[in-house]
Formats: structure tokens, sequence, C-alpha cells
């Protein structure tokens, strides 16, 4: 039994850390009618900062991803420097689709 607590215990935790986990697409709107992943919330890689306006903690999870990883980087550099501490460049759609865990959608 106490194992079994334990275990359910680490599922709790995990889930949320993830639902804390914030996703970005920082592509044009163009790029996301096209396809993105369906947890993720767009903000163009020049209004990142616009992320301030969410009640996004500086120490939760952004996972940022555009088309090649060259705009969620300089997204990253953005944040970095307000100050966000947990900040991940995921590369692309599909790099980040892996790593998430999530489906594509239009």
């Amino acid at each position: 039994m106490k194992k079994l607590i334990s275990i359910l215990t680490l599922i709790s935790i995990s889930l949320t850390l993830i639902s804390e986990d914030l996703v970005v697409d920082v592509r044009t709107t163009d790029e996301w009618n096209q396809g993105h992943l369906s947890s993720a919330k767009r903000i163009e890689w020049q209004e990142i900062s616009e992320i301030q306006d969410l009640d996004v903690k500086k120490d939760n999870k952004i996972i940022l991803y555009c088309r090649s990883g060259n705009r969620a980087e300089k997204a990253k550099v953005i944040l970095n420097n307000l100050g966000y501490i947990n900040v991940i460049n995921a590369g692309s759609l599909l790099e980040a689709k892996i790593l998430v865990g999530d489906v594509i959608e239009k």
C-alpha cells in the first residue's frame, strides 16, 4: 500500500508540474494557421514580452518553438532578460511535438 501511495503522489506531482508548463508558438499567424500544438499559445517572438500579462511565474517552464528554432531563441533571450529562468527553445514544431508529447492541430 505504501508503494501505491508513493506512485500516486509522484503522478499527481508530475501532472501539477506539467499543467504549469507554458508552450508558446512564436511564429506568425499564417504559420500558426497551417498547424500548431494543441496546447500552445501564440505570441510572435517580437511581442514575447506580452507574456508578462499572463499569470506566468518567473520559474515556470516556458517551452518555445518556431519553424527552425531561430525565432524561439530570440524570444528565449528576451524572456531570460525579463527574469524568466526556465525557458526552453524546443526548436521546430515537430521537435516541440516530440518534446511536449502533444498533437498538431489546424
